[in-house]
C-alpha cells in the first residue's frame, strides 16, 4: 500500500491522474464519445510504460468520463455517456429554468460523494474477497466464470437469447490460435497470422471506437445549441449537503451494490437510485421538471458504480461491465493474471488501482469546477472534425501493437461486426466479456482435467463449483419461466 501511495505521489503519478481525469471529463462531455472508446484508444500508448502508471492513466480516464457525461446531459439533453441518461430527466429542465450552474453544482457534489463512498467499500472489501477466492480450485474458478457469463447474458439486454448468442460468439472468436490443452493450432484456416488468435486490443478498438465512428457517420447528428452558463452558482452551501445528505448516502450505496453485480452497469445504477428517490420523496410529481433530488440520485449512483465494479475486477478477475472488460484486457496485455492471485503477486498494482480511484475523484471535482465554460463549448464541436482524428488513432493503435497490417483489418472487421450486432439489437457487453473470459474458463477447465486425470465429476461434486453452476442454471431458468408465464397470461 505504501509503495503504491509513494508512486502516485510522484510528479509522474500526479500528472497522469490529472491528465487522465481531464481527458476523461472532456471526452465524456462530448455526446457519442464514451469512456470505453477512449480507454481502448489510450491502451496502445501504455505498452512501454510502467504497469502501475498505465493503470493510473486508465482508471483516471474511467472516473473522468463517467462524470463528464453530465455536462452535455444538463446543457443539451444529450447524455455524454449512457450513465448520464437519467441526469437529463431533471438536469436539462433545471438548466432551461435558468439554473444551469445550480444543476451542474449539484451534479459535481453528488458525483464526488458517490465516488468517495464506493471507494471506501473498494478499499475494505477487495482484499477479503480476494483472500476468500484464493481457496478456489480450477474447477471452482471455471464454474465461477460460467456463472459470470450467464449472469451478464441474462441482464445484458432485453432478450436473453440475444445476450447468450452474443456471449457465445465472443467465446467462439476467442478460440482461434493455439489450444491450451493440446498445444495445437485450431480454427486458423491456414492463416498464419491467426496462430496467436485475434489480439485483444484491435478487437476492443474495433468493437467500440470504429463501431461508434461508423454509427456517427450513418446518423450524422444535427447540431444543437448549448445553454449559456455562468460559474458563480457552482459553489454549494453546507445546507445543501444537509438537505441532500440522506439521498446522497442512499444513492451511493445503491450504486456501489449494483456496481458489484456483474453486467448491470452505471446506467442501471442511476435508474435504480432515481426510482428509489422518487418513490420515497414527499413530492414525487416534481421529478422530471428540474428536481434537485433527481440530479443528486442519478449522479451519486452512476459514480458509485465505479468503485463497486472494481471490487470483483481486482478481487476475482471478473469484469462487471464493458469498461471493466477493457481494463481486464489492459492487465492481461501488461502480463498480469487478473484474479485473487493478483493481491499476492502484485499488491502494489492493486493498491495503485484502488488509490487512483480516490485521487481521480478529487481531481474530477476540481477540474469540472474550473473548466465548466470550456466543457460547455466542447459540446458544440461538430463531429466531422473529431471523427477523422479518432479514426487515425484507431489505425495507429491497432498497428503499433505488433506492427502488422493484419491487426488493422481485424479492427475494421470487428467494427463492422459490432455495428451489425447493435443493428440487430444484440448487446456488445456479453460478446466482449465472453471474448475475455472464455480463454480463462478454458485454461482453468484444462488445468482441472489434467489434475483429475480427465474426470469431469469434480465440476459437479466440489461444493463451490456445484453452487456456482446451480446459480447459473437458476439465472437462466427464472427469466425464461417468467417470460412463459407472461405469455400464458397474455393469451388468456
Amino acid at each position: 500500500m505504501q509503495e503504491a501511495l509513494l508512486q502516485l505521489a510522484t510528479p509522474t503519478g500526479l500528472i497522469l491522474i490529472v491528465f487522465g481525469t481531464t481527458l476523461g471529463v472532456f471526452v465524456g462531455a462530448i455526446p457519442g464519445l464514451t469512456g470505453t472508446m477512449l480507454i481502448a484508444l489510450t491502451l496502445p500508448l501504455t505498452f512501454g510504460a510502467d504497469p502501475q502508471y498505465a493503470m493510473t492513466l486508465l482508471i483516471s480516464i474511467y472516473v473522468g468520463a463517467i462524470s463528464g457525461g453530465m455536462i452535455s446531459a444538463t446543457l443539451l439533453r444529450m447524455p455524454g455517456t449512457p450513465a448520464s441518461i437519467v441526469t437529463t430527466f431533471d438536469g436539462y429542465p433545471m438548466a432551461q429554468n435558468g439554473q444551469p450552474e445550480r444543476a451542474l453544482g449539484l451534479g459535481i457534489m453528488a458525483s464526488v460523494t458517490g465516488g468517495l463512498i464506493s471507494w471506501c467499500f473498494l478499499l475494505t472489501l477487495a482484499q477479503p474477497i480476494a483472500r476468500y477466492s484464493k481457496e478456489f480450485g480450477p474447477f471452482d474458478y471455471f464454474s465461477l466464470v460460467m456463472m459470470a457469463l450467464v449472469l451478464i447474458a441474462t441482464i445484458g439486454g432485453k432478450s436473453i437469447l440475444r445476450s447468450l448468442l452474443s456471449g457465445f460468439l465472443g467465446i467462439l472468436l476467442a478460440m482461434p490460435g493455439i489450444a491450451v490443452a493440446t498445444g495445437e493450432t485450431r480454427l486458423t484456416f491456414g492463416i498464419t497470422e491467426l496462430n496467436d488468435g485475434f489480439q485483444l486490443l484491435p478487437v476492443l478498438i474495433g468493437m467500440f471506437a470504429v463501431n461508434q465512428i461508423l454509427r456517427d457517420i450513418i446518423d450524422s447528428a444535427k447540431p444543437q445549441s448549448a445553454t449559456p452558463i455562468a460559474t458563480q452558482g457552482l459553489a454549494l452551501k453546507i445546507s445543501d449537503i444537509k438537505k441532500h445528505g440522506l439521498n446522497l448516502i442512499r444513492s451511493s450505496l445503491i450504486g456501489t451494490w449494483i456496481g458489484i453485480l456483474p453486467g448491470i452497469g452505471a446506467n442501471i445504477g442511476s435508474v435504480t437510485a432515481y426510482s428509489v428517490a422518487r418513490s420515497t420523496s414527499r413530492n414525487p410529481e416534481k421529478f422530471g421538471t428540474g428536481c434537485e433530488d433527481g440530479i443528486v440520485a442519478a449522479e451519486a449512483a452512476n459514480n458509485a458504480t465505479i468503485g463497486g465494479a472494481l471490487i470483483p475486477l481486482v478481487a476475482m478477475g471478473i469484469p462487471g461491465s464493458v469498461v471493466e472488460a477493457v481494463l481486464l484486457g489492459a492487465l492481461v496485455i501488461h502480463g498480469f493474471q487478473p484474479g485473487p492471485r493478483l493481491f499476492e503477486q502484485s499488491p502494489e498494482l492493486v493498491y495503485t488501482i484502488i488509490f487512483t480511484c480516490l485521487f481521480a475523484n478529487i481531481a474530477m471535482a476540481v477540474i469540472m469546477c474550473c473548466s465548466i465554460r470550456t466543457l460547455a463549448w466542447l459540446t458544440k464541436i461538430p463531429r466531422a472534425f473529431l471523427l477523422p482524428i479518432i479514426l487515425t488513432f484507431c489505425v495507429v493503435g491497432s498497428f503499433a501493437m505488433s506492427n502488422r497490417l493484419f491487426d488493422v483489418w481485424v479492427m475494421i472487421s470487428f467494427g463492422l461486426l459490432g455495428l451489425f450486432l447493435e443493428s440487430k439489437k444484440i448487446p456488445l457487453a456479453p460478446f466482449v466479456i465472453g471474448f475475455v473470459l472464455g480463454p480463462i474458463a478454458e485454461e482453468n477447465l484444462s488445468a482441472g482435467l489434467m489434475g483429475s486425470g480427465g474426470n469431469w465429476m469434480p465440476v459437479f461434486t466440489e461444493p463451490k463449483s456445484l453452487a456456482f453452476l446451480i446459480i447459473a442454471v437458476l439465472l437462466l431458468a427464472i427469466p425464461i419461466y417468467r417470460g412463459r408465464l407472461r405469455d400464458r397470461r397474455s393469451q388468456s
